[in-house]
């Protein structure tokens, strides 16, 4: 009897000693969480959020049997996911014993490795490109991968200022969306594209109307470089901009010129533009005031009014012509949208852009109009394959949200983002370092165009804007491939 109760009394002292273990335990994991800088969920909730690396890791093993595969996921698969935050975070970025990529199904690309590839030493950096070569204050730039339009009240303040400090280490450019410029946008020296949504945020007088003198002051910024026009955004054509009342601090409301915690939603088109030549009136009214670059960003549908828009301006003459077209694709997305415009709207970027690409070459106006282009180019593969089809640049936002640890929660319009990146709420905030992160977005950046440039040298060019249809090829629905200039062929120009 006294021998059980001797070890009862060791098991107790046991369970005492392990219990006060894990509660030290706890209690420094907590700590650990909520001092460290590297990742925003284990910041916001220290202990419990270690569970998702925990499962993430063990998905490695366990989702063949219980989960969806690397490539079957929406909007963006894992595999695409796992790739940016590798590269993010600077880390082992090859893999082993062969691709899980099917290359079978119909519309899958595949680059054509030449005999010769181009030797690294042979190398050069990206070429540079010259967007308004004709204007006071024309922009030249080699990056070839750029931030696209992140406003900032869709995101939050430490998103928006590692964007942007990402964006100074690399050289490349950020768009500030619709929203306007912000504080957080300017601190780094970042090259900026200034967006003008339909409701004018950022450079509208008292009655809403476009404001010349506002222009000016902006122009006068050296960190802005260009101006862009909205016309349309890849998840909701036909919808203006939509940020919901809840996400409209203050400080939001101050710099867009609305009220506070109320919905701030945009005309669905430009009051002041119906018209192509109304395009052209505003394009040139904004670079005679700014003296910078001037575009426009819209979905392609239907394309006559593209067609209409070229024919203009040889009529007018090839220097009122925007000095870039920003296409995006019915692949877009954004915080907050109608899903049916979101499914069912708009061309997919891979019939706009050899649409446009083939316009403005018809027209003869193609070495006038850059064309920049967006829509899901998250991975290497993706970007070059653009370049191929015709962009001089292209732009990502969700790309650059993963690098700063987006989670694809689909949160984005309900202010409860867990990573801190869609949300004002400061408690959610104070997971995104923007010291951390700037760097993560630098890395993205980094790796994205040394992965193009390994697709560039293996096709046998020196550099990535080199790349042609000629290079790459896509599955038939005969299983068979065949070139993309041959399934898109270029036009001939009319002059």
């Amino acid at each position: 009897m006294d021998n059980m109760l001797g070890y009862l009394e060791t098991l107790s002292a046991l369970f005492i000693f392990f219990l006060g273990m894990g509660v030290i335990a706890i209690i420094y994991m907590y700590i650990v969480d909520k001092t460290q800088k590297k990742q925003a969920i284990r910041r916001n909730y220290p202990v419990i959020g270690r569970f998702r690396y925990f499962f993430e890791k063990q998905g490695e093993f366990f989702r063949q049997y219980f989960f969806a595969m690397d490539r079957e996921e929406l909007p963006f698969n894992r595999a695409e996911r796992s790739w940016v935050y590798r590269a993010a975070k600077n880390v082992d970025r090859t893999v082993a014993f062969g691709s899980t990529r099917n290359l079978e199904p119909t519309g899958t690309i595949m680059f054509m490795n030449c005999a010769f590839p181009t030797l690294e030493e042979d190398a050069v950096a990206p070429s540079c490109i010259t967007f308004g070569l004709e204007c006071r204050e024309p922009y030249t730039t080699d990056s070839l991968f750029n931030i696209s339009a992140l406003s900032f009240g869709a995101l939050s303040a430490p998103a928006i200022k590692a964007l942007s400090d990402g964006a100074a280490k690399v050289g490349c450019w950020l768009n500030t969306g619709e929203g306007g410029v912000s504080k957080y946008h300017l601190a780094s020296g970042a090259d900026l594209v200034f967006q003008i949504g339909t409701a004018k945020y950022g450079v509208r007088d008292e009655s809403g109307q476009l404001c010349d003198k506002r222009l000016a002051e902006l122009a006068a910024k050296p960190q802005i470089k260009m101006f862009e026009i909205k016309m349309s955004q890849g998840a909701k054509p036909g919808k203006g901009g939509i940020l919901p009342g809840i996400k409209v601090t203050q400080e939001i409301a101050t710099i867009r010129g609305i009220m506070p915690g109320v919905d701030s939603i945009s005309p669905n088109a430009h009051p002041d533009i119906k018209s192509v030549k109304d395009i052209l009136t505003m394009v040139n009214r904004i670079r005679e005031v700014t003296g910078k670059p001037v575009g426009f960003k819209a979905v392609i549908g239907e394309s006559l009014w593209l067609i209409n828009l070229l024919k203009e301006i040889n009529l007018q003459g090839r220097e009122f012509a925007p000095d870039f077209i920003t296409i995006d694709s019915a692949d877009g997305g954004t915080g907050a949208a109608p899903q049916p415009l979101m499914d069912y709207v708009g061309l997919p970027l891979k019939e706009s852009l050899p649409l446009v690409d083939n316009l403005l070459i018809e027209y003869g106006l193609r070495d006038r109009i850059r064309i920049i282009c967006a829509g899901k180019l998250i991975t290497p593969s993706k970007v070059a394959w653009a370049l191929a089809m015709g962009a001089d640049a292209v732009n990502s936002a969700r790309g650059f949200m993963f690098s700063l640890g987006c989670i694809q929660a689909m949160q984005c319009n309900k202010d409860t983002c867990p990573t801190g990146i869609t949300t004002h709420d400061p408690k959610l905030q104070q997971g995104l370092d923007p010291v951390s992160k700037a760097e993560r977005v630098a890395n993205y950046h980094k790796f994205i165009q040394y992965g193009v440039g390994l697709l560039a040298h293996s096709c046998g060019v020196t550099h990535a804007r080199d790349l042609g249809r000629h290079h790459v090829r896509v599955i038939q629905e005969n299983g068979l491939s065949v070139a993309l200039d041959k399934l898109h062929p270029y036009e001939q120009t009319n002059n």
